[in-house]
């Protein structure tokens, strides 16, 4: 069955770096786009970063995250990346991995807390 496992989230200063990673199996990673959401509390669950299919050939970012995130992938390891810099304290969220194959699948989130 289709599997999203986040990891990397964590407590981190303003202007401070975070990589999440985002371990997928149970499909054929390399076919499908690849996106990067997240919810802060009392807020819905918004787009972050995208990813095409294949090479990843196309991104696209939320306004609040350009210039500042950059989502990657990697095939050979069924893994898509989200580099998060010059964080700030609206960042902080719980951010989720997700697909879409003959549905949305979601992982379980990881936790990203921006504060002094």
């Amino acid at each position: 069955q289709v599997q999203l496992v986040e990891s990397g989230g964590g407590l981190v200063q303003p202007g401070g770096s975070l990589r999440l990673s985002c371990a997928a199996s149970g499909f054929i990673f390399s076919r499908y786009s690849m996106n990067w959401y997240r919810q802060a509390p009392g807020k819905e669950r918004e787009l972050v970063a995208a990813i095409t299919s294949g090479g990843g050939a196309y991104t696209n970012y939320a306004d609040s995250a350009k210039g500042r995130f950059t989502i990657s992938r990697d095939n050979a390891k069924n893994t898509v990346y989200l580099q998060m810099n010059s964080l700030k304290f609206e960042d902080t969220a719980v951010y989720y991995c997700n697909t879409r194959t003959w549905r949305d699948f979601w992982g379980q989130g990881t936790q990203v807390t921006v504060s002094s």
